[in-house]
């Protein structure tokens, strides 16, 4: 059967049966595609990539609105959904005929030791700038949700009320036991009470925005002078974070490869329809939330604050419902961190311990190393909107244009050149260094004018 299946591909892709079988590597690969079962059902595959796609980038799309306009966020969201979509398409695709389920691995053979560097770069730098952005949350939301459980005052003093403290043993107590499962179905179970967190976070802004409308329980911010209307376009030096932010919330695809590994009875359309509903989902979840937040508090200079819940806290100063949001934001960035956990050990095995057999002591030492780099990150970075900014243009956009595309062209054989296909993941590659190049050197020189940390808010 094997025999087969090799004999199958040499043919497909214009190979020699001596080539695919002097490849070991290939041959180990391929077996492995095809005849590794898979465990997570179809509901609990969506449950985790909507909740890797989700984390905290929800957080961000009101700061982004407001510094794009209504209409000009709606578009730039839609086309980002679509390409990140089109972009998945690409990678299951080169998985199948790449003959692996592993990113790095498919760098390989598409581009040997550089290709593998760069999924591996990529892929560590964006799902480490994604936990320590879920971490960040934790550190400054944290110590107010126990603030106003214990009644204390603002400038308390407490060790407790410590946010770096907090991360620690959030970190050690919370997340590094998830992080120990062996497999990423398993997490389903809390990627869904994390998405329910998260709805009922959306569903809070939809009612305080009601109770504003409704003139009940409104203060005004005693920093505001003057009132201001909704914008539909809108330019200035902040926007150029919007499409690294946007691209940072959609960026999903090192967790893809290892949800198609773990999914039941797996196959590219079974997969695709995956991604199809998640990003839906979740293309749905981030326009309303950023909408409503904006038209809630564009009023209260939302564009002073790049995380929404400090925005929150300026106009409700103690709300028993906000509480609640920030418990509901807690629960669920906290329990997103280990999916995101994973492809960063995956990929550290798979680069520096290749071929050797699991052990749990490995598992448990890469984890808590990652955990405790995150937590140095968090301490010392000043701000949450720098990780989206800086990340969102280098890590996500290799990860969602340059790398799917670029691992297309070169190992998808089965397709000629010049095909629409082909022609296609070209102009998307294009498309993606442009992007790329643009939105760092705007961001630079934003920082250049505005350095990190000067502005307000995290």
């Amino acid at each position: 059967m094997f025999y087969m299946e090799i004999k199958q591909w040499s043919f497909n892709n214009r190979l020699t049966l001596e080539q695919c079988f002097n490849n070991k590597y290939f041959s180990f690969s391929l077996h492995f595609f095809e005849q590794h079962p898979g465990h997570a059902s179809f509901g609990m595959s969506v449950f985790n990539l909507s909740n890797a796609i989700m984390g905290s980038g929800i957080l961000g799309l009101s700061f982004a609105m407001a510094n794009t306009g209504i209409v000009l966020f709606t578009v730039l969201l839609v086309g980002v959904a679509i390409l990140s979509l089109y972009s998945v398409h690409l990678l299951l695709v080169t998985a199948k005929e790449g003959g692996s389920l592993i990113y790095e691995k498919l760098g390989e053979r598409a581009f040997g030791w550089p290709g593998k560097m760069a999924a591996f770069g990529s892929i560590i730098m964006q799902n480490i700038g994604a936990m320590s952005s879920y971490l960040f949350i934790v550190k400054y939301e944290l110590p107010e949700v126990i603030r106003a459980f214990l009644g204390l005052e603002e400038n308390s003093g407490e060790w407790y009320m410590n946010g770096n403290y907090l991360v620690v043993f959030v970190s050690i107590g919370v997340i590094l036991p998830l992080s120990l499962l062996k497999n990423l179905g398993y997490l389903g179970y809390t990627s869904g009470f994390s998405l329910s967190c998260m709805v009922f976070f959306l569903g809070v802004m939809i009612y305080k925005k009601t109770q504003l409308m409704n003139g009940v329980h409104f203060e005004p911010h005693p920093d505001d002078e003057e009132m201001c209307t909704p914008k539909y376009f809108v330019f200035n030096s902040q926007t150029a974070y919007t499409i690294p932010i946007l691209a940072f919330a959609f960026v999903c695809h090192p967790e893809v490869l290892p949800i198609y590994s773990e999914l039941k009875d797996r196959s590219r359309k079974k997969m695709q329809n995956v991604s199809n509903l998640s990003i839906l989902a979740m293309l749905i979840m981030y326009m309303l939330s950023a909408l409503f937040g904006y038209l809630t508090f564009y009023e209260r200079r939302i564009h002073s604050c790049a995380e929404l819940l400090h925005t929150f806290t300026k106009v409700y100063k103690f709300d028993t419902m906000l509480l609640l949001v920030r418990l509901a934001v807690l629960t669920a960035v906290t329990l997103t961190v280990p999916i995101v956990l994973f492809p960063i050990r995956s990929s550290i095995t798979n680069l520096l311990f290749s071929g050797r057999d699991f052990s749990w002591t490995r598992h448990l030492l890469i984890a808590a190393a990652i955990l405790a780099f995150n937590n140095m990150l968090v301490i010392f970075v000043p701000t949450i909107r720098d990780i989206f900014g800086f990340i969102g243009s280098s890590a996500a956009t290799m990860l969602i244009f340059i790398l799917p595309a670029a691992f297309y062209l070169r190992l998808v054989k089965s397709l000629p050149l010049r095909s629409p296909q082909k022609i296609g993941a070209a102009v998307f590659l294009v498309m993606g260094i442009v992007f790329m190049i643009g939105s760092l050197s705007l961001i630079v020189l934003d920082w250049i004018h505005n350095p990190p940390g000067s502005g307000s808010g995290h």
